[in-house]
């Protein structure tokens, strides 16, 4: 077999220029299935991460569903119960639930500090608990409680977004900030979180949602109002009994609503399994699409490593006449040749490969996408060259192997 390796790489050897033309598709296919599945891992990898940062194992309860994909029948969603924050307590009560935090929002509000303004801000009513749950830390200042949740106080405490755009390196606790036309005393600051599939996870006011209710009353003129402008629950389960919870919280949702056993739930449930699998449908159609333009570029490979074997082994016609002659067998000449189509393969594929890394290393350090390279890609690019190189090899192979050895020994 080593001798058979030798022999092929110096025939690669006199036909440097030819060997490398003929590698280019597969190289281009390689290099362009590694880069890409290289930023799509890297990309997975750096959502899975964020959808953890959320919270630990966090039970959506919503009136709409986060996760169902195709069109949505407002009317029918607009019609279902709205949550409520005694929806929160009752599930807090749960043998499987460790909290569970009532929570209404308001995107693109105005917030404004003197003569500083910023036009959209995300402003979050909820409860003591929200903090913990959503791993909010409080650096500066403190956390509203209890107490400011029953006296209704116009208290917030405010992302790390807001403090750079509005209060520079002035401390902004204890601070009143104008949310429209109310207004808050700052009393803590949360520390940087980042942003969340490119949102900004630090641009936010957090409220007691007494307060919020009292200050944003709740307007249900129109459908998408009514279905849409009201509260969620994150619910955080104990430690491994998810599974349990989703059941109980079903349960009780259903006999708070007064559901009968034939009527569908009127609320949905989702987990953070379920947003990264929506986002990895996504990509899927990406990588499909990605793979059959590689796979264009391998069979254009394979297609190229074929005809030069074709034409090496009408170049070599006379070469195997006197193996042949001299006592090689119909498999030595096939495995000579296949093993010939497969080394040009995998040399293509080594390229492409080394190619393929360090273009997504560029990209990565060049653009706010990070590649991550894991072992079943290189093994992917090795199996896709073998494979190539194996079945466009066969016919060559097997045309040199069915060579008349007197024949090929007169051929000039």
């Amino acid at each position: 077999m080593a001798e058979i390796l030798n022999l092929a790489l110096q025939t690669f050897k006199s036909h440097r220029m030819r060997s490398f033309l003929t590698t280019l598709g597969i190289i281009i296919g390689v290099t362009t299935v590694i880069a890409i599945l290289s930023l799509i891992e890297g990309l997975n990898q750096s959502v899975a991460r964020q959808i953890r940062s959320i919270g630990s194992d966090l039970i959506f309860v919503t009136k709409y569903s986060m996760v169902r994909m195709g069109p949505t029948n407002f009317e029918e969603i607009a019609k279902r119960h709205d949550l409520t924050p005694e929806d929160a307590v009752a599930l807090k009560q749960l043998p499987s639930v460790e909290t569970a935090i009532p929570t209404i929002e308001q995107n693109f509000t105005k917030l404004k500090y003197q003569d500083k303004e910023i036009a959209m801000t995300s402003i979050e009513g909820s409860t003591e608990d929200f903090s913990k749950a959503h791993n909010y830390v409080v650096e500066i200042g403190r956390d509203f409680n209890v107490d400011d949740i029953l006296h209704k106080r116009n208290v917030g405490v405010v992302g790390s977004y807001i403090v750079k755009n509005l209060f520079g390196d002035e401390s902004p606790v204890g601070k009143d900030l104008n949310i429209g036309i109310h207004r808050i005393k700052i009393i803590g600051v949360y520390k940087e979180r980042g942003s969340f599939l490119g949102q900004s996870m630090d641009n936010l006011v957090t409220i007691p949602y007494t307060f919020y209710e009292k200050a944003f009353p709740r307007r249900k003129t129109t459908v998408f109002e009514r279905a849409f402008g009201g509260y969620s629950i994150s619910v955080v389960p104990k430690p491994g009994r998810v599974e349990k919870a989703i059941d109980e919280i079903k349960e009780l949702m259903r006999r708070r609503h007064g559901l009968r056993l034939d009527q569908p739930d009127d609320f949905e449930l989702g987990t953070q399994q379920m947003l990264f699998e929506i986002y990895q449908n996504i990509t899927r159609v990406g990588f499909v699409a990605i793979v059959a333009i590689a796979a264009i570029s391998l069979i254009v490979g394979g297609i190229g490593i074929m005809n030069i074997m074709l034409v090496s082994v009408a170049e070599r016609t006379r070469e195997i006449g006197i193996r042949k002659a001299v006592g090689a067998s119909n498999q030595n000449i096939l495995l000579q040749f296949i093993t010939e189509s497969v080394v040009l393969a995998l040399i293509g594929g080594i390229i492409g490969i080394i190619l393929g890394v360090f273009l997504a290393w560029i990209i990565s350090a060049v653009s706010p996408l990070k590649a991550a390279v894991v072992p079943w890609m290189i093994l992917l690019g090795f199996g896709f060259s073998s494979a190539v190189g194996i079945f466009f090899g066969i016919y060559p192979a097997r045309k040199a192997a069915s060579l008349n050895p007197i024949e090929a020994l007169r051929y000039e």
